[in-house]
């Protein structure tokens, strides 16, 4: 909702100042322009992406309009879930807890926390993880693995923001095509009265408008958006990695967990206490 918000205020602001000095709006719509601009934008995008990244891109583009952000309450569910797992571990041995990582739909542990139950990528990160402890119980290289799982998945969810990052780049380009192209329609019209040439010439100046409110206004700010829920999950899922790590090399639950939880970035981390309550309930 907070991109819906920037996207009103971006508009407001802009058509706004233009009204305010006595702009007329229908000046600013020039179909032609937006076809030839974001047309060819579109049609860049598709030369310049693999089928995967249009997919990804497909894919997470309508997180930048909701609110599929990490939130404490994901923390929180995330340090709860592997507190009992490892409660569990300590309690009933290694072994007590295959049920719940080859069937985690199923388990209380993961289906007591809805949301993170739902993430399908993080469940089956922790699941992978204490799957392979399970099998070969060596703690060296679970730690390995986890970063190894960690930049898997950062490279891959880079992707989209980096494909949106460079057509944001090529926006202002393309405006100056358009403008080009109606400085050429212009120059046809040289013998038309002056009225005739003062509207062409704006139209084509309407292309250079909209590819740099385009790039600097929208794309990019979408592409740094898609950027940061990257970064987002990674956090998270250092978050777990810091915790299993510490629960394999034999720490006891309550170390383990406040590992996690120390890895959380200070404005989501919860308080001790916070955690505690939640614990509890």
């Amino acid at each position: 909702m907070i991109a819906v918000l920037g996207i009103l205020i971006v508009f407001g602001a802009i058509i706004g100042g233009y009204l305010l000095e006595q702009g007329v709006l229908s000046v600013l719509f020039q179909p032609a322009e937006f076809l030839i601009i974001f047309g060819a934008a579109i049609g860049s995008l598709l030369i310049g992406s693999s089928r995967f990244v249009l997919r990804q891109i497909a894919r997470n583009i309508g997180g930048v309009f909701t609110s599929r952000h990490t939130t404490r309450e994901d923390y929180i569910a995330v340090l709860a879930a592997l507190s009992k797992i490892f409660s569990k571990i300590r309690r009933e041995g290694l072994a007590a807890v295959e049920g719940d990582i080859e069937r985690p739909q199923q388990s209380p542990i993961f289906t007591a926390h809805p949301k993170m139950a739902r993430d399908a990528e993080l469940v089956a990160f922790i699941c992978d993880t204490f799957r392979v402890y399970l099998v070969s119980g060596d703690p060296h290289e679970i730690e390995h693995l986890m970063s190894l799982d960690i930049e898997v998945s950062h490279t891959q969810g880079m992707a989209p923001a980096m494909n949106i990052s460079r057509l944001a780049e090529a926006l202002p380009g393309l405006g100056i095509v358009a403008a080009v192209l109606g400085v050429v329609l212009t120059m046809g019209k040289i013998t038309q009265p002056p009225e005739i040439l003062g509207h062409s010439i704006g139209a084509a100046l309407v292309g250079t408008f909209l590819g740099v409110l385009g790039c600097y206004g929208f794309v990019g700010p979408m592409a740094a958006n898609l950027e940061n829920q990257t970064r987002e999950r990674e956090m998270l899922f250092n978050v777990v990695k810091a915790a299993v790590s510490a629960s394999v090399r034999g720490a006891p639950p309550m170390i383990a967990v406040e590992s996690g939880r120390r890895s959380v970035p200070s404005d989501y981390r919860p308080s001790f206490e916070e955690l505690e309550t939640a614990f509890r309930n």
